[in-house]
């Protein structure tokens, strides 16, 4: 007899919304743009390996921008209403604004961000509003400079990215986002110091506990900082209290002062993982889909693109890998002192955090 989701798949058409093996659906694309970025984090670029000789994606290995489109716009047929346009570092792709051009005119497109370290923003902030992006989030691990310049490999600005953030600002690209990633014995002791730089601006901070993406970071347990340790060291400054999700599928449990100066966002995927509400697929810059962040391997849809294979082909590999889609890495693990996580785990330069 037929299975009930092969069923689905042989119906699933433009206008269908796909759901996974847990009913999750395919809800958020996040697209990298290329593989390439301006900093060296040793959490996800390190200097050693990732030097000036490193071979990375060539122009005709990557998708061109009318193969990003074409893929985004069956997404959003197939129920994505959110994109987020990632990298390497996006601002890298001199058409980035041309690009977000064609993805704002999409019919259904409820959200378009972009996820930046910000040190080339300024320049394009306004061209990248006008162009319809909605807002932009900034990755900034610390505002001490020390620590700063080591977490982003000794390339980053801290001038640069503040320059960046009040150009879009400027440029109506808000509520801003600002991702810490806390890791233990690293940047820690410098995020209340991140909090109250941001506290009444109107901009999020989002605290990440330090995941084990990819394979080139060290992980171990003894560097995540839990969620619940940083909330209780920021409650003895401000005090703060739980408020509901935003829209379904959300990641981050938020957290408002009390005192009415915005709010604080915590993605807590080692000790408190939310798989069972992830909705998010990945699309790299070499065109492979994934749909775990901790993916050990994905479906290459690049090929598809260039041999012929039309948008209801293209249509059905979506569909077909997403009712297949079982991934709980986070919820299914269990982190301890000693755990050794997966090795060949995509790194995240390659598919967008």
């Amino acid at each position: 007899m037929e299975d009930g989701r092969e069923q689905d798949l042989r119906s699933a058409g433009g206008d269908a919304f796909v759901t996974d093996a847990f009913d999750r659906p395919m809800q958020d694309l996040r697209i990298s743009l290329l593989d390439r970025c301006n900093f060296r984090c040793p959490y996800c670029m390190p200097e050693s390996e990732y030097t000036e000789d490193y071979q990375f994606l060539s122009k005709t290995a990557r998708l061109s921008h009318d193969e990003i489109f074409r893929v985004a716009s069956i997404a959003v047929g197939l129920g994505v209403t959110k994109l987020r346009i990632t990298g390497g570092e996006p601002l890298l792709d001199k058409k980035v604004a041309s690009l977000v051009g064609r993805l704002a005119e999409l019919d259904g497109v409820d959200d378009l961000a972009l996820t930046t370290n910000g040190v080339l923003l300024a320049p394009i902030a306004e061209a990248l509003a006008k162009a319809g992006l909605q807002r932009v989030t900034i990755s900034l691990d610390s505002l001490n400079e020390e620590v700063f310049r080591s977490m982003s490999g000794n390339r980053g600005d801290l001038d640069k990215v503040f320059t960046g953030i009040a150009a879009a600002e400027q440029a109506g690209l808000s509520p801003i986002k600002i991702n810490v990633v806390v890791q233990r014995g690293v940047n820690d002791h410098t995020v209340l110091d991140v909090l109250d730089r941001f506290r009444g601006t109107g901009h999020i901070v989002r605290l990440i506990e330090f995941m084990d993406v990819g394979n080139r970071n060290d992980w171990t347990m003894e560097q995540v900082v839990p969620s619940k340790e940083t909330l209780k060291m920021i409650q003895t400054r401000w005090p703060v209290r739980a408020v509901g999700k935003n829209y379904p599928g959300e990641v981050a449990r938020r957290y408002e002062y009390l005192d009415g100066k915005g709010e604080v966002g915590f993605i807590s995927s080692v000790t408190e993982p939310f798989c069972g509400s992830c909705s998010r697929a990945r699309l790299s810059a070499d065109g492979t889909l994934y749909t775990c962040l901790f993916a050990t391997n994905g479906t290459d849809l690049r090929t598809a693109l260039r041999d012929g294979s039309d948008d209801d082909a293209i249509a059905n590999i979506l569909t077909r890998v997403w009712l297949k889609r079982k991934d709980r890495y986070s919820e299914l693990r269990k982190p301890g002192p000693v755990e050794k996580p997966l090795v060949n785990k995509v790194e995240m330069y390659r598919m967008g955090g």
